[in-house]
């Protein structure tokens, strides 16, 4: 297949959280499906520039605040195309379809219910996914202690949490789902359990985080639509495993030293960009991470960082991000 085309595309927020979509013209590659507005990069174009062409040329607004959100490979049967995918936070101007394309202001967790092109989906998965993403320390012997740093969390910004509880029992482990679960669902937040993908529906969480172990071990993937499935993934084996079962996210680990495993081989930041080039799907980077790591993370083609001690001490990030 010749050399894919280069695409810049835009996830472009309002100040209300709903996202902007265009309808592609029937005659269109893809044509009558929704999409992420955007267009073609011309040769030797720098990316910043191209997305702030093609949104002034499509939409009339001028692009004020934008980052990488995700870079996706795909292949369809007549064609290839890399897309190069920016959130866009900040404009100027009043959005319209200036090539008589329709357009809609939709929630991201009413993406799903539209039709995109199949390369499109890894966007959306991006769209209603968080920057950050907390993984709970162990419990401790007081409950109320952990219940109440969970709550602090949740107040800081948080919204997708992995209760990590190791040391906990089948029953005991279920217990404190159930009690985390209200206290997430009261600030909107997500719940995914580190446990077998089974006890999501008893408990009624949002999905299921499984461990690099449990992934290996799939042939597919274990929760319907609509229930979030992520994964940590250490190698470019995982992640191609993680890409073909159709998980909707993964976590890669780890990425600078920790002091939980000093002297653990890392990946470093080199090592992070090449699994989010593999990879189509969003990844976390784990290991050593703080809110500080954003902009490097995302540089790297992140969808944000992972962490259990910064985010849950709610260190360097004030509100919802």
């Amino acid at each position: 297949m010749p050399n894919p085309l280069h695409v810049v595309a835009a996830a472009i927020f309002n100040p209300s959280g709903d996202v902007l979509i265009a309808l592609r013209h029937p005659d269109a590659h893809q044509g009558g499906l929704w999409e992420f507005p955007g267009g073609k990069i011309e040769t030797g174009e720098d990316i910043r520039h191209a997305l702030k062409r093609e949104l002034h040329e499509e939409l009339g607004i001028n692009v004020t605040q934008a980052r990488p959100l995700i870079r996706i490979h795909h292949n369809y049967p007549d064609k290839s195309v890399l897309l190069e995918v920016w959130r866009v936070d900040a404009f100027d101007g009043e959005p319209h379809g200036r090539e008589g394309q329709p357009i809609a202001w939709v929630s991201p967790q009413h993406l799903p219910e539209r039709a995109f092109p199949q390369a499109n989906q890894p966007i959306i998965t991006a769209v209603r996914l968080p920057p950050l993403y907390l993984i709970t320390p162990e419990t401790g012997r007081d409950w109320d202690i952990f219940l109440r740093a969970l709550d602090r969390s949740l107040g800081n910004g948080i919204t997708l949490v992995q209760l990590r509880a190791k040391t906990l029992s089948a029953s005991r482990y279920k217990q404190l789902a159930k009690e985390a679960l209200p206290l997430c669902r009261a600030r909107q937040a997500q719940l995914l359990l580190n446990a077998p993908p089974e006890w999501v529906e008893e408990v009624g969480a949002d999905g299921v985080h499984l461990n690099s172990m449990r992934l290996m071990a799939l042939e597919s993937r274990p929760l319907p639509a609509g229930r979030w499935v992520a994964a940590s993934c250490h190698n470019t084996s995982e992640i191609a495993h993680a890409c073909r079962i159709g998980i909707d996210f993964a976590v890669a680990a780890p990425v600078l030293e920790t002091t939980s495993h000093p002297g653990a081989p890392a990946l470093g930041w080199e090592g992070l960009r090449a699994l989010t080039e593999q990879a189509i799907l969003p990844v976390y980077a784990l290991g050593g991470m703080t809110p500080r790591h954003l902009p490097q993370a995302w540089a790297q083609g992140a969808q944000g960082i992972a962490a259990i001690g910064s985010l849950w001490r709610g260190e360097g990030y004030q509100g919802r991000l």
